[in-house]
């Protein structure tokens, strides 16, 4: 399999390193950090971004209470199905997507490909539809004219499974190879899931929403722009569970950071790093 990291969608919100880290200016600068993965089974999409319709018409797609906040950099040339195209691919060929959960800027590109499954927890998928997603942040964050006209949802309880480095409930996924796996990771939204992959010098591990800023991984110490603290309860759905699977993560990323590589989606670094070294 051959992996591609792709930048789905630039966020610039105020706050500078306050809220990023690393940036000097007054505005932050966040990405959208997505999978493509080439198999024999076709194109996977690991998230999505923010898709054609939402840069074509974000008030009608998106809420302006988050376009304002993260101020979203409409790109058309970010969008997952012109990045397909840009690397001489046929966006056809996608043939599954893989969604860590169902935010509007994870799912955003889904209707621009019809044709493929879209895999997902199922307490993700309910949760969604239904809009609990928070007291204030539910209708915000869900977005279901970004999923409207899937057909072919592949829905994965979050009981049962297998065990994986201490992680629980760990799924193969229907139709995909078996080193494509799902990993609840609940906390941010109640139907969160990481995707690891299975590569020939370890393994690729996509922790999603599950932390958003590379010093809450790889040490002892906690470490994380108040910003991004800040946004990260109020998102979440969960307190607890968040916090014990970013535990979690950090203690793999200590214990087994030569075999996995973790990384989420939205820190610009992380994503720059892996971009380049693949």
């Amino acid at each position: 399999m051959k992996i591609h990291h792709l930048n789905c969608g630039t966020c610039c919100p105020a706050g500078g390193r306050l809220f990023d880290g690393t940036s000097n200016g007054v505005l932050g600068h966040i990405v959208c950090h997505c999978l493509l993965i080439e198999t024999e089974q076709g194109l996977v999409l690991v998230d999505t971004g923010f898709g054609t319709r939402d840069i074509s018409h974000p008030h009608r797609r998106l809420s302006e209470f988050f376009l304002k906040l993260n101020n979203i950099q409409l790109r058309p040339a970010e969008t997952a199905i012109a990045q397909v195209r840009a690397l001489g691919l046929d966006p056809l060929d996608v043939r599954h997507i893989v969604v860590t959960h169902l935010d509007f800027d994870h799912a955003g590109g889904l209707q621009d490909f019809p044709n493929a499954a879209v895999h997902v927890t199922a307490r993700e998928k309910e949760v969604a539809d239904e809009q609990e997603g928070g007291a204030f942040v539910g209708t915000r964050r869900y977005r279901p004219q970004q999923w409207s006209g899937v057909n072919d949802w592949r829905l994965y309880p979050l009981g049962g499974g297998e065990s994986w480095f201490g992680f629980d409930s760990v799924r193969d996924l229907n139709g995909l190879p078996p080193e494509i796996l799902l990993v609840p990771l609940a906390g941010h939204t109640w139907g969160h899931s990481g995707i690891a992959v299975a590569q020939p010098g370890g393994w690729l591990f996509y922790a999603g929403d599950a932390y958003f800023y590379r010093g809450e991984v790889g040490a002892e110490t906690y470490s994380c722009p108040p910003g991004l603290r800040g946004y990260q309860r109020m998102m979440e759905v969960d307190r607890t569970a968040r916090l014990a699977n970013q535990q979690k993560l950090r203690q793999l990323s200590l214990d087994h950071g030569h075999d996995v590589r973790i990384f989420c989606a939205h820190d610009a670094v992380e994503f720059e790093m892996l971009a380049r070294t693949g």
